[in-house]
């Protein structure tokens, strides 16, 4: 299931994922080039309410490097995405392959 969490205090995460066993991942979507510890205080919310069940927390960012920040959290690279069908791993848009 696909989610958005605000909490009543304002902290939130842009998308909650969760798997069918229960598991929880959080990903926030930022447009800058940089990130700092600033960017998990939601992510490090969700964590703390939930508990074992939280499985991994992930900021999407401009920038060009995948870095950790703590248990459980890292910084990802928007560019850091699966590679299309096929591996090729590039931009093209597909077409009727």
């Amino acid at each position: 299931m696909l989610w958005h969490f605000r909490d009543r205090s304002g902290a939130e995460v842009d998308l909650v994922l969760e798997h069918p066993d229960g598991r929880i991942v959080g990903i926030e979507v930022k447009a800058g080039s940089t990130v700092g510890p600033g960017d998990f205080n939601g992510l490090a919310f969700l964590r703390q309410r939930l508990g074992p069940k939280f499985h991994g927390g992930f900021v999407l960012y401009t920038g060009t490097d995948a870095l950790p920040f703590g248990p459980q959290m890292s910084a990802l690279p928007v560019s850091a995405r699966a590679p299309t069908r096929g591996g090729r791993g590039d931009d093209r848009t597909r077409t009727g392959e």
